[in-house]
C-alpha cells in the first residue's frame, strides 16, 4: 500500500469510531420521563382542517458534491449545502422554543457531526430527543434507492443506523415512520422491509405523473400497501403519496437558500403582505385537503439542505401559525401546528377511517409524458457491480469477525467503516449512477479504502485459523491471504508472478457449496493439490483476446486455470495449493475447435445444450427434453437528444432512459467465434465488434449458461450516445407478460403496456415498459420457461412475446436536465469506460419438471451468484505441496449443523459485547417448488455450537428492537362494498393541468410551464366512518407453527432447552436474533 493510501485510509479509519454507550445485555428503554414518539405530537382541533407543518431538510448523502463536500460546506459554487451549520442551527432554534419540531433522516450526516460535539451540547440534543421536539425520520444511514439496491443492502444499513440512534438515545431515537421522499420510484419489498422493522408507516415524495393524478382524483393518495405475497399483514405499511413531494408551497420557501418574500408584518410597514400570505397559505391548505381523506393534511417545509440559518425560516413559521389560528376567532376552520410525519401519522390512524390498498409497486416513475426514470436502472455500470462486490466482502468480514478467536481492537472500526460506506452507497444519489462523475470516482475511492480495512481483518483472522498458534507472531502473518480486486478483467498478481502459491475459498453461506473457480495465470501447466493432498483435474482456457487488448491492463495472465473447488463448508473454507508444472498430465494447451461452416455449434453438457449457427450466433437451447429456438444478441438504442424546454425535447440522461424515436441498431450482422471444449468447461469466445464481445460458457455439471459479456468503450465519434441492450428471443408464447424480481426478493408480475392500479398512457413504448432488474427477470407460457439473472442492477423488460432484454451500459451526450447538470458520459484513460459483467440464462420445463423446479433451481444459484466463494491467495514459494498440507489447517467450518436447502443464513455479525445479530431466511417463495416451498425448522444453537451460546432473543428485521414488545398502528382497509358503494368522486372541469416539476435541487414548488389537457385533480368523498379499534396498536401476535404434525422433527426437541432454540421458517419469511454469548 502506498503512503498516500495509507494516510487515507488512517484519516478515514479514523472518522468511525463512534460513542457506543448502550447496555450491551439489551435494547434500550426509554428514559425516565421521556414524552418523544406519539406523547409529544402538539393536539390537534376536532372539526377542524389541522395543517401539519413539518421542518425539514433533505440532505444527499453525495450528488453534486462529495459526501464531506456536503457535510463540511466546501465547494459553494457548485452548490451551498453545508449539513453541520443545518444541524448546528437546527438544535439551536430547537432549544429556543420547546414548540418547534424538527426531523432529521441520514444518520451518516448525523453522527459525523455528533462526534463532534461536546458533552453538554450532546446533553441538550438528547433532551430535545427525549422531549420528541428533535425526531428521526427512516434512520437508516442514507435514504436509500429503492430500485438498484438488493435487499440484504437495504437490511445493513437500517441496522446500522437505527443501532446507533439506538445506542445514542435509546428507544426514543427510534423511527416510527419511513421517509423515502426523493427516490425515482419505490419497491414493493421496501414496504414489507419497513413493515417488518417495527414502522408504523412511510411517507414518499416521487410517483408516476398519471398515477398521483388518478389518486388525488379519488383520494387513493394514501393507502394499505400489501408489502409481500407471501407473508400477509405483518408486510403491510399504510403509505401515503405527498402532495408537493417534499418541498414547501410556491412562496412559502423562507428559507436562506430561497428568494420568497418573508412575512412582513410591521404595522405601518408599506410591504405588509401578512393578509396576503396567510390567505395565499389558507387556499393552498384547502385545495390540499380535498384530495385527502380526513381532516388533517402534512405540508412539508423545507427542502434540499434547508436550514443552514434555521431561525430564518422558524421565524415566519411562527408567524404564519400565529396569523393564520388567529383567525379562527372569526370563524376560520383551519389550524396549523408545527408537526412530525410520526404525529401526522397518529392523526390519520386516529381518524377512525377505512383505506385503499395496494399490491403492485411503483415503477416505472415518470415525471412527465416523455421522461420515465428509467435509465438510472443501468446508470454507471460499474459502480453498481462494485457495490455487489462490497456487499459481497461485507458479509466475509461480519463473519471472519465473528469467528475470530481472538478479537483484534482494530476489528470493530474496520468493519464499521465498511458498514458505513456500503451504507453511503445504497443511497438514492449513489449506487443510481445520477451523480456527477467526480462524486462517482470518491464513492468508488471510498468503497476501496473500505476493502483494505476489512482486508485486514480477514488477513488477521485466517491466520488465526490457519496458521499453527506455535508460528503466530504479534504483527507478522505467516500467510498473505490477499485479495485480488481485478479477478474481472482476468488479472491476479499473486497467481500470476509465483510459481507456488494457495487459494483458500471462503464460502459465506449457510451451504456446503461446489463451485467452478477460475483463476488468471501467465502459463498453461498447472496442477492442483487440494488439503487432502489429491491432485485434481484442471482446465487451461485462454483470456479472450478483447480482454487481453483492454488499454491499461497490467496483466501477463493469458490463460484462466479452471478447476471445481468440492465441498466447500458452509461459514467456512478450504484451501488449495496451486504449482506451475512442466509435466503435468492433465493440463492441455487451449486449442479452438475448427469452426463449423455449415452446420450448428454446438456446447453444453447432459443438462443444457446451446446451439451456435454459421454467422456466430445463438440459435436453439435445449433442455429439459425442450429444444427451442432461442437467439441472443447485442443491440443498442439511440440516445434522444432535445434542449429539455418542453417534454417533447427530453434528453436521455443519467435519470430518464428515452431512446430517439425508439430506434434501435444491431451491433453486427456476424459474429467472429472461438470454441473451447474441455472436460470441465465448454465455451463459445464471440466478438461482435470492436466494442463488445462476450463468453458463453457451460460447465460439466450445471443446469445454466453463463454469458460474460464485455461492452465498451462504446463510440461515439458519431455524435451520437448510445444506450446498449442484450436480448434473449424465444418461441415462449408469453402473452405479453414477464416477471421482475424486488430487491432480489419476490417477483413481481409485469404487463406490457400496463399498470394494476389505473389506465395507463404510455407516451414512450420502450422506456415506459423498463422495470429495475436487482437479480433476476423471466418469462414463460404452458410449456417452457426462460429466466436471466444479473449479477448487478440493471434496467430490462419484454418488449415482444417470447424476448428478454436488459440493459447493460449505456454512454450519453446530453443533459436530461433532472439536476446532475453533465452528460453521462463515463471516461476512464481518456476513453469511454468498459464494463464487464455476465448473465446466467435458465431455460427449461416451466412445469412438472422432474427433481427440483427450475424456479427453485434459479433461487439457488441466485443465492450461490450473489455470494460466491470469495478468493484469498497466498505466496508459498517456500513450501512444497506436503509442507503446506501438514504446516497450515486448509480446512475450516464455523457451523456444525448445515442448514434445511431452502434456508439462508442473511447475516452472521458481531453486535454488541458478547452478542451475534444472527438473520435466517427463507428464500423460495410459496408455489415455487413443491419439496421446499414448505414451511422449515432447524436448532439454532446446533448451528451455531461452534460459539457458546447462553441464549437469544428474537428482534425486529433491524435487530434494534424486541420483537415480543413491538408495537404497531393498525389501519383498517376498505370493504368491496366500500371500496365501490360507498366512495364517489366528482371530478371538477379544467382545460389543462401544470405538471409538478421534478429537477432538483428542490426547495419549493415549481410547475412546468407547459400544460397537458386533462381534468383537474378534484373530487370530493363521502367516506364512511368506521369505528376507533379500541386498541391503538397492533402487536405482533404469538407465532403459531405452520407445520403439520407428521413434519415436525422432533429430534430438534430432544433436549429439555431445544425448544428455546427451534426457529421455523416460512416462504419468504426472515427472522431475526440476538444471539448471546457466554463471557470469553
Amino acid at each position: 500500500m502506498s503512503g498516500k493510501s495509507s494516510a487515507w485510509l488512517a484519516i478515514l479509519l479514523a472518522l468511525i469510531c463512534f460513542i457506543c454507550n448502550a447496555n450491551s445485555r439489551s435494547i434500550q428503554q426509554p428514559a425516565s420521563g421521556s414524552q418523544c414518539g406519539y406523547q409529544s405530537c402538539h393536539p390537534t382541533k376536532p372539526n377542524m382542517l389541522n395543517v401539519h407543518l413539518v421542518a425539514h431538510t433533505h440532505d444527499d448523502v453525495g450528488w453534486l458534491k462529495t459526501v464531506d463536500q456536503y457535510y463540511y460546506g466546501s465547494e459553494t459554487r457548485i452548490q451551498k449545502a453545508g449539513v453541520q451549520y443545518i444541524i448546528d442551527s437546527v438544535v439551536e432554534a430547537l432549544l429556543r422554543d420547546p414548540e418547534k419540531r424538527f426531523i432529521y433522516v441520514e444518520s451518516a450526516f448525523f453522527f459525523k457531526w455528533w462526534k463532534e460535539q461536546t458533552p453538554k451540547v450532546q446533553d441538550a440534543v438528547k433532551m430535545l430527543v427525549e422531549q420528541g421536539r428533535l425526531e428521526f425520520i427512516g434512520g437508516a444511514w442514507s435514504m436509500n434507492d429503492e430500485a438498484t439496491t438488493h435487499y440484504q443492502s437495504v437490511i445493513d444499513q437500517f441496522a446500522w443506523g437505527l443501532r446507533l440512534l439506538n445506542d445514542t438515545f435509546g428507544e426514543c431515537g427510534r423511527p416510527r415512520v419511513g421517509w423515502q421522499i426523493d427516490p425515482f420510484g419505490h419497491s414493493r419489498e421496501m414496504a414489507s422491509m419497513f413493515a417488518q422493522m417495527g414502522f408504523d408507516g412511510m411517507f414518499f415524495g416521487r410517483l408516476d405523473y398519471q398515477d398521483k393524478d388518478e389518486r388525488l382524483m379519488t383520494k387513493n393518495a394514501e393507502m394499505i400497501w400489501h408489502g409481500s405475497a407471501n407473508l400477509g399483514e405483518q408486510s403491510d405499511l399504510f403509505s401515503g403519496a405527498l402532495y408537493n413531494n417534499y418541498q414547501a408551497p410556491d412562496g412559502f420557501c423562507f428559507d436562506v437558500l430561497c428568494s420568497d418574500t418573508p412575512i412582513i408584518d410591521g404595522k405601518h410597514s408599506p410591504d405588509n403582505n401578512v393578509k396576503e400570505k396567510v390567505d395565499a397559505f389558507l387556499d393552498f391548505a384547502e385545495t390540499q385537503s380535498k384530495y385527502y381523506r380526513t381532516n388533517n393534511v402534512i405540508i412539508t417545509m423545507g427542502g434540499d439542505f434547508t436550514y443552514q440559518a434555521a431561525q430564518i425560516y422558524y421565524k415566519n413559521l411562527d408567524k404564519l401559525i400565529r396569523y393564520a389560528n388567529e383567525r379562527q376567532a372569526n370563524g376560520s376552520n383551519i389550524n396549523l401546528l408545527y408537526s412530525t410525519p410520526s404525529c401526522y401519522l397518529k392523526s390519520l390512524h386516529d381518524a377512525g377511517i377505512t383505506w385503499p390498498t395496494k399490491s403492485d409497486d411503483f415503477f416505472p416513475y415518470a415525471s412527465d409524458p416523455h421522461a420515465y426514470w428509467t435509465g438510472y436502472f443501468t446508470s454507471r455500470p460499474t459502480l453498481k457491480r462494485f457495490e455487489r462486490d462490497g456487499n459481497h466482502f461485507l458479509q466475509v468480514c461480519k463473519q471472519l469477525s465473528a469467528l475470530a478467536p481472538k478479537k483484534a481492537n482494530e476489528f470493530d472500526p474496520h468493519l464499521n467503516f465498511m458498514r458505513e460506506t456500503l451504507g453511503i452507497m445504497q443511497h438514492h444519489d449513489a449506487i443510481t449512477g445520477t451523480e456527477k462523475e467526480k462524486v462517482a470516482l470518491d464513492y468508488a475511492k471510498r468503497l476501496s479504502v473500505s476493502f483494505k480495512a476489512c482486508e485486514a481483518t480477514t488477513r488477521n483472522v485466517l491466520n488465526q485459523l490457519s496458521v499453527p498458534a506455535s508460528q503466530q507472531q504479534s504483527g507478522k502473518y505467516v500467510l498473505e491471504f490477499k485479495n485480488c480486486p481485478l479477478l474481472n478483467i482476468t488479472s491476479c498478481p499473486v497467481s500470476e508472478s509465483n510459481d507456488r502459491f494457495s487459494l483458500t475459498l471462503y464460502n459465506p453461506l449457510g451451504h456446503v457449496v461446489s463451485e467452478y473457480i477460475r483463476i488468471p495465470v501467465s502459463g498453461s501447466e498447472y496442477k492442483i493439490i487440494d488439503n487432502k493432498g489429491v491432485e485434481l483435474a484442471t482446465q487451461v482456457v485462454p483470456v479472450p483476446g478483447t480482454v487481453n487488448n483492454i488499454k491499461h491492463r497490467a496483466s501477463t495472465a493469458k490463460y484462466e486455470l479452471v478447476f471445481r473447488a468440492t465441498n466447500i463448508p458452509a461459514l467456512g473454507y478450504r484451501s488449495y495449493y496451486i504449482e506451475k508444472s512442466e509435466s503435468s498430465r492433465k493440463t492441455l494447451k487451449p486449442q479452438a475447435t475448427p469452426k463449423a461452416t455449415s452446420s450448428v455449434t454446438f456446447i453444453g453438457n447432459e443438462n443444457i445444450k446451446l446451439g451456435f449457427d454459421t454467422n456466430g450466433f445463438l440459435s436453439e437451447v435445449t433442455a429439459d427434453g425442450l429444444t427451442r429456438l432461442v437467439t441472443q444478441d447485442f443491440l443498442f438504442y439511440e440516445g434522444a437528444v432535445g434542449n429539455n424546454a418542453e417534454f417533447l425535447n427530453r434528453s436521455s440522461g443519467a435519470y430518464i432512459f428515452r431512446p430517439n424515436e425508439n430506434k434501435i441498431d444491431f451491433s453486427s450482422d456476424h459474429v467472429e467465434i472461438e470454441v473451447y471444449k474441455g472436460d470441465l468447461v465448454e465455451e463459445v469466445h464471440q466478438k461482435f465488434n470492436d466494442w463488445i464481445s462476450q463468453v458463453v460458457r457451460v460447465y460439466k455439471k450445471d443446469s445454466f449458461a453463463e454469458f460474460e459479456w464485455l461492452v465498451g468503450p462504446i463510440p461515439i465519434d458519431d455524435n451520437i450516445g448510445k444506450e446498449v441492450i442484450t436480448r434473449f428471443s424465444s418461441d415462449i408464447e408469453s402473452d405479453g407478460v414477464f416477471y421482475t424480481d424486488s430487491n432480489g426478493r419476490e417477483m413481481i408480475k409485469r404487463k406490457l403496456n400496463h399498470r394494476d392500479t389505473w389506465d395507463v398512457k404510455i407516451n414512450e413504448e420502450v422506456a415506459g415498459n423498463y422495470y429495475p432488474i436487482t437479480t433476476k427477470i423471466d418469462l414463460e407460457d404452458d410449456t417452457a420457461r426462460m429466466a436471466i439473472l444479473t449479477d448487478r442492477a440493471q434496467g430490462g423488460s419484454s418488449l415482444k412475446d417470447g424476448s428478454l432484454e436488459l440493459m447493460v451500459h449505456r454512454r450519453l451526450l446530453r443533459d436530461d436536465a433532472f439536476g446532475v447538470g453533465e452528460a453521462l458520459n463515463e471516461t476512464e484513460y481518456g476513453e469511454g469506460l468498459i464494463a464487464r459483467g455476465k448473465h446466467h440464462l435458465f431455460f427449461g420445463l416451466s412445469k412438472d419438471r422432474e427433481g427440483v423446479s427450475l424456479k427453485s433451481l434459479e433461487r439457488l444459484v441466485q443465492l450461490e451468484k450473489l455470494l460466491p466463494t470469495w478468493k484469498f491467495f497466498s505466496n508459498v514459494e517456500n513450501y512444497t505441496a506436503e509442507e503446506w498440507r501438514t504446516s497450515f489447517t486448509n480446512t475450516f467450518s464455523g457451523v456444525s449443523l448445515v442448514l434445511p436447502k431452502p434456508v439462508h443464513l442473511l447475516t452472521l455479525e458481531p453486535w454488541h459485547e458478547n452478542q451475534l445479530l444472527v438473520r435466517f431466511e427463507h428464500f423460495l417463495e410459496n408455489g415455487e417448488d413443491a419439496m421446499y416451498s414448505k414451511p422449515v425448522q432447524f436448532n439454532v444453537k446446533n448451528v451455531l455450537s461452534s460459539f457458546n451460546v447462553e441464549s437469544m432473543r428474537e428482534t425486529t428485521l433491524d435487530g434494534n428492537a424486541w420483537l415480543d414488545e413491538t408495537q404497531r398502528l393498525q389501519f383498517a382497509p376498505d370493504s368491496e362494498a366500500a371500496a365501490f358503494n360507498t366512495y364517489g368522486t366528482f371530478p371538477q372541469e379544467a382545460d389543462s393541468v401544470q405538471l409538478l416539476r421534478a429537477d432538483k435541487p428542490l426547495l419549493e414548488v415549481k410547475y412546468s410551464d407547459e400544460a397537458l389537457p386533462a381534468g383537474q385533480l378534484g373530487a370530493e368523498s363521502n367516506r364512511i366512518k368506521r369505528e376507533i379499534n379500541p386498541s391503538l396498536y397492533n402487536m405482533y401476535d404469538a407465532r403459531k407453527s405452520k407445520l403439520s404434525d407428521e413434519d415436525i422433527d422432533m429430534s430438534l426437541y430432544a433436549d429439555s432447552d431445544s425448544k428455546d432454540y427451534i426457529v421455523e421458517l416460512s416462504p419468504m419469511e426472515i427472522r431475526t436474533f440476538i444471539v448471546y454469548l457466554s463471557e470469553a
